[in-house]
């Protein structure tokens, strides 16, 4: 039998508790394990402690006067989304302790206190949010190992796309990025971008997929007045816009024949000439195109220009699709969780082994975009800190 006066580690405890006798007897049964406690019996500054001091739990009334735990409980939340808060209710508003589990609430006790299931509790609680620290502090130093800018996986594929990234970042090179729309083909742009000299000026993008040969040249080089129906101002493109940072090709296989042409010579050449003008300009861009198809295979089928794609490929990624690294689903599961749980105000802290089992065994057509997209919506409906099979 465990020995009760030895805690599973030291804590520190806040308990709000405005009826005396029963905050003293809380007070002494968890300092007799040998936590650190701060009672207050007044609810109102219990409001200014958290916001003040950092506290491993918190141990409240539901039923004060002034302040009801509920409010507790919130501030707390608010203020750490990862606190845990045990709450204590008489038998007439378990409803309420109930509706605070909901809320994020770790476990609830009802009176009469039985002391000795209390500190039990406060164990499990404690042992909880030192598991929950030991895994962010473990994500942490796997993202700062095997992690660059967003790029996520300890899977040998990623591995090699992270350390060709780290390598080609501070270069000018002319970067290719194959694979599966949703792979994060954006990502490692912006990436290289964001680690290289460039990265002070702009980073601009462009999808090439969908525009007509006309748009597709009047968005990359730009237009003079009057050089189309509609071109009612001169205006600068893509290229212009980008001069001294970083063009993104999107989709670039989708590229009309007579506008690679005109992408090949300006690579070449370091000049556009803007769409109803004769006029070179000089662009120091790098240029980072991407593709959902591989461009190999469009060379050899006549759609692709064979030249400008030994030009675009100075360095090619291919980014692996989720189902082939499926050992990353679990570390990118708890660094969007918790990036998601922030950006909506929530108090999700992790989720459980059966429903990260689920994430694992799905193939993921639409890859970490749809990964992250279906972790969202279990963020946004989720009922409790722990996401489970029927979030």
């Amino acid at each position: 039998m465990a020995d009760e006066t030895q805690p599973t580690e030291r804590a520190r405890i806040l308990i709000v508790e405005d009826d005396r006798p029963q905050a003293d007897a809380i007070h002494e049964a968890l300092e007799r394990v040998g936590h650190a406690c701060v009672v207050v019996t007044e609810p109102r500054r219990a409001l200014d402690l958290l916001e003040d001091d950092g506290f491993d739990l918190i141990v409240t009334d539901l039923m004060m006067h002034e302040v009801n735990g509920m409010e507790i409980l919130q501030e707390a939340k608010r203020i750490d989304p990862g606190a845990e808060v045990i709450v204590v209710t008489g038998h007439g508003s378990i409803e309420t302790a109930v509706q605070a589990m909901r809320d994020g609430a770790w476990d609830y006790i009802t009176k009469p206190l039985n002391l000795g299931e209390l500190r039990g509790r406060v164990a499990k609680a404690i042992e909880h949010r030192r598991l929950v620290n030991r895994n962010r502090q473990l994500t942490a130093q796997l993202l700062e190992r095997f992690g660059f800018e967003g790029l996520i996986g300890t899977s040998a594929a990623m591995h090699r796309v992270i350390e060709t990234c780290r390598q080609i970042a501070p270069t000018d090179t002319t970067v290719l990025i194959e694979g599966e729309s949703g792979t994060g083909k954006e990502l490692v742009a912006k990436a290289l971008h964001n680690n290289s000299p460039r990265a002070g000026a702009n980073f601009v993008g462009l999808n090439c997929a969908a525009l007509s040969e006309g748009i597709l040249e009047s968005e990359l080089f730009g237009h003079e007045k009057g050089a189309f129906t509609g071109a009612v101002a001169s205006r600068k493109g893509r290229f212009e816009h980008a001069d001294g940072g970083t063009l993104f090709l999107d989709e670039v296989g989708d590229m009309p024949m007579p506008t690679q042409i005109k992408l090949l010579r300006v690579i070449e050449d370091r000049e556009i000439i803007r769409v109803g003008s004769n006029e070179p300009r000089r662009v120091d861009v790098r240029l980072i195109s991407a593709s959902n198809r591989n461009l190999g295979g469009l060379v050899k089928d006549g759609s692709f220009r064979e030249d400008l794609y030994f030009r675009l490929k100075v360095v090619r990624i291919v980014l692996p699709p989720l189902r082939q690294r499926r050992e990353d689903i679990p570390l990118l599961t708890d660094h969007y969780l918790h990036r998601l749980a922030q950006e909506h105000g929530k108090t999700v802290t992790g989720i459980t082994p059966e429903a990260q089992a689920v994430l694992n065994a799905y193939d993921w057509p639409g890859n970490v975009r749809e990964l992250v997209n279906a972790l969202e919506t279990m963020v946004v409906l989720a009922r409790s800190e722990t996401l489970d099979v029927h979030d």
